[in-house]
């Protein structure tokens, strides 16, 4: 007995559905989490408080327009420098205590 095969116009149906799935499940929605985050990073100022990646809450106290490197300061003796990219999150004002 001879196997039955599929029409060639099914199967290229089921990679398209397979196409939009992908599409609209993953890959729009991290486009759009990608854009929101890059208008984030372009909004940073100075005085701002933010959440980095690494888990360190403080406030912007400089931002470097030539270079991607951002100073936040911990407490009032403690300041770090991060690439503005590992800014996780933008905290609402007060979050920091002085």
């Amino acid at each position: 007995m001879e196997a039955q095969q599929g029409s060639p116009l099914s199967m290229i149906f089921i990679f398209v559905l397979f196409g939009l799935i992908f599409y609209f499940m993953i890959y729009r929605p991290q486009a759009k989490r990608n854009k929101e985050h890059k208008k984030l990073m372009s909004e940073l100022a100075k005085g701002t408080e933010v959440l980095t990646a690494g888990g360190l809450i403080g406030r912007i106290t400089k931002v470097t327009a030539d270079s991607d490197s951002i100073v936040i300061a911990l407490n009032d003796t403690t300041e770090v420098t991060i690439n503005r990219n590992y800014v996780a999150a933008v905290l609402p004002k007060g979050s920091v205590k002085s």
